[in-house]
């Protein structure tokens, strides 16, 4: 088997789609083809708030750290802790926050501020956007792919269009704090210390740093050679209304689309085993969204899962779910 069919020698790897649609088997078994089957080093990475990775692999994944997932060469996996995420974005933003007053000689604690503001869920996707540029930046350096689980689909596509918005407001940022200290310089008497000041500012410093890591993952991001967001679906109406709506919020943010996978296909063997009929309509009802599926989104179709009698753990499930991938197709 050959995970590049179905990912197209990507790097960056999204997966997304409404929540209960199996979402993280199907990133998993992504992933462990990748790892596993095609010897490639790859970092598994959970931006759910409510992780699952360590049931589905049997072992203990959590603790927002690294961990290689045993008995699956080159796959390695992490539980980005949302909590751990928003703490550490907070300490970022009270030191930002502080110097900017610090400057203004305006003596309040940016404490409370921050306190209200990630109350907002906007801040903690905020803050899950900078956890994501690190590992794109940073860390994909040490991985040949990486693959997100991400959360419910409408979170995923704020969080990646975050992407676009946050160097908007990066730029005026930087504009902002350089006028500023343009201004202060005019009204300055001592003008050579105010100039040393400005050379050495750490706030410009801080936000044009941030500004290349941005652009960095921007780029990234928006190049269909490198990053691809796939979506995973049931064979059910409203499953399939959220991807069709989705795939054009992606579009409008200049993401790649991957492709999409249909997973829990009822297949016609299983429909005539069951004796009281019940699987037989709903056979026919299957195939009535799978023809949605088809006429719809037939470009980009890139496998299909037949449903599993029972919840899906361990290697040898996944291994179940990689094969039908590549050689299932529902009739």
């Amino acid at each position: 088997m050959a995970g590049e069919a179905m990912v197209n020698g990507l790097k960056y790897i999204f997966v997304g789609g409404k929540g209960g649609v199996g979402k993280t088997v199907i990133a998993a078994a992504l992933a462990y083809e990748l790892a596993v089957y095609n010897g490639k080093k790859t970092l598994l990475v959970s931006l759910n708030p409510v992780h699952s990775l360590s049931s589905l692999f049997e072992q203990e994944l959590s603790g927002g750290k690294v961990k290689q997932v045993e008995g699956s060469p080159n796959l390695y996996s992490i539980e980005v802790e949302i909590d751990e995420i928003v703490e550490r974005y907070k300490e970022k933003m009270s030191s930002r926050l502080r110097e900017f007053f610090r400057w203004a000689e305006v003596p309040l604690d940016p404490g409370p501020f921050i306190n209200i503001a990630t109350t907002n869920p906007a801040f903690q996707e905020a803050a899950m956007f900078d956890r994501v540029m690190d590992i794109v930046v940073d860390e994909s350096k040490k991985y040949d792919a990486i693959v997100f689980d991400t959360a419910a689909v409408a979170n995923a596509i704020r969080l990646i269009g975050l992407s676009k918005l946050y160097g908007l407001w990066l730029n005026r940022m930087i504009k902002s704090r350089k006028e500023a200290l343009e201004t202060r310089y005019k009204l300055a008497v001592r003008k050579e210390k105010i100039l040393e000041e400005i050379r050495n500012d750490p706030i410009i410093a801080d936000l044009i740093s941030l500004h290349e890591k941005f652009k960095i993952t921007r780029g990234i991001l928006t190049d269909p050679s490198q990053t691809g967001f796939f979506f995973v679906t049931l064979p059910q109406a409203l499953p399939i209304s959220v991807v069709k709506r989705f795939i054009n919020m992606v579009k409008s943010f200049d993401i790649p689309i991957g492709g999409v996978f249909v997973n829990s296909v009822l297949t016609r063997e299983e429909a005539e085993r069951d004796g009281t009929g019940y699987l037989k309509t709903k056979l026919e009802e299957q195939e009535r969204y799978l023809n949605i599926i088809s006429r719809e989104m037939g470009e980009y179709i890139r496998g299909y899962v037949r449903l599993a009698p029972r919840e899906i753990t361990g290697v040898e499930a996944l291994r179940d779910v990689i094969e039908d991938l590549h050689t299932f197709r529902p009739g």
